[in-house]
C-alpha cells in the first residue's frame, strides 16, 4: 500500500486529534482524579483535606471478599476525620455487585468507573489492589494483594 502525503497527515491530525492520557503517578507524584460516579448514581468527590484508600476488587475473588470485610470495617471506622475509602469494582454487572454488597453488608462506596481509576492510578490488574494517596493529593504507597485486618486498619494511621 502506497501512503500518500494526505494519507501521513490525515494519520498525524487523528493522532494529534487524540486525548492524551497521563501514566499513573509514582509514589509522591500527584494523583489527577477523574469524574467518577458512585453505584448509587452519586458523584465522588475526594476531599483536598483528608487522605483516600482506593481499593479496586471483583464479586469472583475470594481474597477480595476477605480484603472488603477489612475495609468495611476502615471505612465504617474512618468516619469524617479519616481517610475517604473507595473501592473499585472490576465487574461490569450491576445487579451483581449491588448482590455481593448486600449479601455480605458492605457499607463502602462503590464505583464501576474501573479504567478511568485505573489510569488514574495505576494499570496493575492485580486485584484487590489498594492505594493509599496522602492529605496532599498525592500517591503514598500501592498495596498489591490481601492484606490482613490489622493491616487495613493501621491505614487510618498512615493516612
Amino acid at each position: 500500500m502506497k501512503f500518500t502525503r494526505r494519507h501521513l497527515l490525515g494519520s498525524l491530525a487523528a493522532v494529534a486529534a487524540a486525548p492524551l492520557q497521563a501514566a499513573p503517578p509514582a509514589p509522591g507524584e500527584p494523583v489527577h482524579w477523574p469524574e467518577l460516579t458512585l453505584l448509587d448514581g452519586a458523584r465522588w468527590v475526594p476531599a483536598a483535606d483528608r487522605a483516600q484508600v482506593v481499593v479496586f476488587w471483583s464479586v469472583s475473588c475470594p481474597f477480595c471478599k476477605r480484603h472488603n470485610a477489612h475495609v468495611d470495617k476502615l471505612y465504617r471506622a474512618a468516619g469524617d476525620g479519616g481517610p475517604q475509602v473507595l473501592t473499585v469494582s472490576r465487574d461490569r454487572d450491576v445487579a451483581a455487585v449491588r448482590r455481593y454488597l448486600a449479601a455480605n453488608g458492605y457499607a463502602f462506596p462503590v464505583s464501576l468507573d474501573q479504567e478511568a481509576l485505573a489510569a488514574a492510578l495505576s494499570t496493575r490488574r492485580i486485584i484487590p489492589l489498594t492505594m493509599l494517596i496522602g492529605r496532599g493529593g498525592r500517591l503514598k504507597q500501592a498495596i498489591p494483594g490481601e492484606m490482613f485486618e490489622e493491616d487495613v486498619m493501621e491505614l487510618l494511621k498512615l493516612a
